[in-house]
This record gives structure tokens, C-alpha cells and sequence, in this order.
């Protein structure tokens, strides 16, 4: 499935498939600060956030991934990225990060709340992975607020040599 022109639409959101347009927002939003909880580490060249989206974009139109861009529906300001990665596997795993100017608004709920939907409708799962680091309370937030329930605990050193303890929360398939 080609999730490269998805949109989504929610009361406060504007969600898209990842495009070369937001490369210097993600750029200089993607901090050492943002990615503290997070396996990435920020890029050090405007090369590699290029090479990013360029390979979200492929995975997008191959129908492995839906990698988007979180933009404020009034203005369409970017606001930061989200996605649903390995989409073409039995258990995809959410992810997002919202731009340091935008924490506290709960975008980033309103963000996955929406993506759950989308996969819903669209995705054949068993359940979705949002795997967070336990001292990551605000975004525990979202997986719990979304039924999600530890499934399992373990160590990971990040890309930029932190260990971390991550909890893989697992969350279900909303019943009708």
C-alpha cells in the first residue's frame, strides 16, 4: 500500500506523507534535546536528513512504512514527524517526536490517536509496538492512553551511545 500521499485531518493536525519540503525544519527541529529518549541521534549534515526523507519517501511509495509530517491545521506550520513503520509486518511499530517549541499541547497524543485509526481502517496487525524508555513519562502517556499494555523490557544503547531501558508497550486493535 502507498502511503506516500496520505493525509489525515484532525482537530488541531494536519498529517502527510514526509516530503523534501520539510527538510530544514527537520533539520534544526530533530535536536540532541528532542532525541534524548529516542535510538536516532540528530543529523550532523542537512545530507542526512535529506537521505531520511528521501528513504521514508521510497518506503512510503513500496508500502512498507507511512513516515509523516505533523503540521498545525491552521497555518500548516510543521510541527514535527510521526509514523507507522514496517506496515507490511503482523506488528508495525508507531513512533513520533514533536518539535521542542510545541511540547505540552498534546499533539503528539493527537497525532498517534489519529494514526491508530488510519491503521485501523487499513492495516491487517496483530498489534501495534510503541517501544518508549521508561524514564520517558510523558510519552508513556500516549501508548497507555491508547490501551496499550508492557509487553516487554529491555536495554538498547542508542545511536548516539546512551543505554537506555525501553518498554515495549503492545496496543490492540480497537474494537468495534
Amino acid at each position: 500500500m502507498d502511503t506516500s500521499n496520505i493525509t489525515i485531518e484532525t482537530k488541531n493536525l494536519y498529517l502527510k506523507g514526509i516530503t523534501l519540503e520539510y527538510k530544514d525544519d527537520i533539520f534544526r527541529e530533530f535536536t540532541t534535546e528532542i532525541t534524548t529518549h529516542m535510538f536516532p541521534k540528530p543529523a550532523e549534515k542537512i545530507e542526512e536528513t535529506i537521505e531520511f526523507i528521501e528513504t521514508s519517501i521510497k518506503e512510503n511509495e513500496e508500502g512498507s512504512n507511512c513516515q509523516i509530517v505533523v503540521l498545525d491545521k491552521k497555518g500548516k506550520d510543521f510541527l514535527g514527524c510521526a509514523g507507522i513503520h514496517h506496515i507490511d509486518r503482523k506488528t508495525p511499530e508507531l513512533g513520533i517526536w514533536i518539535k521542542k517549541t510545541a511540547h505540552g499541547n498534546s499533539y503528539g497524543k493527537e497525532a498517534m490517536i489519529a494514526l491508530k485509526e488510519w491503521a485501523d481502517k487499513n492495516l491487517d496487525y496483530e498489534y501495534l509496538l510503541y517501544p518508549v524508555v521508561d524514564e520517558n513519562y510523558p510519552s508513556r502517556r500516549i501508548p497507555e492512553f491508547l490501551g496499550g499494555k508492557i509487553a516487554r523490557e529491555y536495554d538498547e544503547v542508542n545511536m548516539s551511545g546512551k543505554k537506555q531501558h525501553i518498554l515495549e508497550y503492545r496496543i490492540h486493535r480497537t474494537k468495534k
